[in-house]
């Protein structure tokens, strides 16, 4: 699969709380390959978006994708990408380079952000996650 699209989404309960990753791989019809959820442990909403297409991002260099669609409700997350926004946080700054060095990996690659109405499939994904591990 050389083309793809990659919804992500990463949430706590509480900022910091309780958080989760997820994402989803798709074809280029839309058509899902791939879903995955994560448990996180306690952290902010923002640091579990990093680490939601961090996750995302190394599971499409597994498949071999090499022209890649991102598709996020971070807005925070996109703009820092795109360099409209600094990244101040001390703590996401990682995570941040983290990205800036997958990035050349890809032939190319597109991030952009989306309403979550729009992120339904990594926001299920997401809260699936969570709602399974408030019940242990």
């Amino acid at each position: 699969m050389k083309q793809a699209k990659l919804f992500t989404d990463g949430g706590a309960r509480g900022n910091p709380g309780p958080a989760a990753t997820a994402f989803v791989i798709c074809k280029m019809d839309d058509s899902v390959v791939e879903k995955s959820g994560k448990y996180i442990g306690q952290t902010t909403n923002n640091q579990a978006e990093y680490q939601a297409l961090l996750s995302g991002l190394g599971r499409c260099l597994e498949l071999g994708v090499e022209e890649l669609e991102v598709y996020m409700d971070s807005e925070l997350v996109v703009k820092q990408l795109h360099g409209l926004y600094r990244v101040k946080n001390s703590e996401l700054k990682p995570h941040f380079q983290a990205v800036q060095i997958m990035v050349p990996e890809f032939k190319s690659i597109k991030f952009t952000h989306v309403l979550r109405a729009l992120n339904k499939l990594a926001d299920a994904e997401l809260n699936r996650v969570l709602d399974e591990q408030s019940k242990l």
